[in-house]
């Protein structure tokens, strides 16, 4: 079995909307809706207060053993649970967290905020 990950999803995204402070928040709502799904084996996810990625819809992270860390922007709360969840198998199959570029979700692919090396980063990568 792959090395378990994480899954962290922003709930104080506000998709840059004013929203008003007893209203449950979009990024609420996405961390919401992906935990009420069936969680692939080996997946958590965790609620995080914020990513620094406010103004760009709301945010997660992908980690895990020794892979890189992926930030995505620009999630929608109610078209992408399940996409991130199909993302984050993706990512959990690989050794080093690089989904090789035809695979991954298009959304992946135009919306990624940054990649961070693992603690024990190799130059060659």
């Amino acid at each position: 079995m792959s090395t378990p990950i994480e899954l962290l999803i922003c709930i104080k995204c506000r998709k840059g909307q004013e929203i008003p402070e007893d209203e449950r928040r979009p990024g609420q709502r996405l961390y919401d809706e992906v935990a009420a799904r069936a969680l692939p084996d080996g997946v958590t996810v965790t609620p995080v207060e914020c990513l620094q990625n406010c103004e760009a819809g709301c945010t997660a992270a992908m980690r895990g053993g020794e892979r890189w860390t992926y930030l995505y922007g620009n999630l929608d709360e109610t078209s992408h649970p399940d996409m991130l969840l199909q993302g984050a198998v993706l990512y959990q199959q690989t050794d080093d967290g690089l989904i090789p570029w035809r695979q991954r979700p298009e959304h992946f692919k135009r919306n990624c905020v940054a990649r961070i090396p693992p603690l024990t980063a190799k130059a060659d990568q």
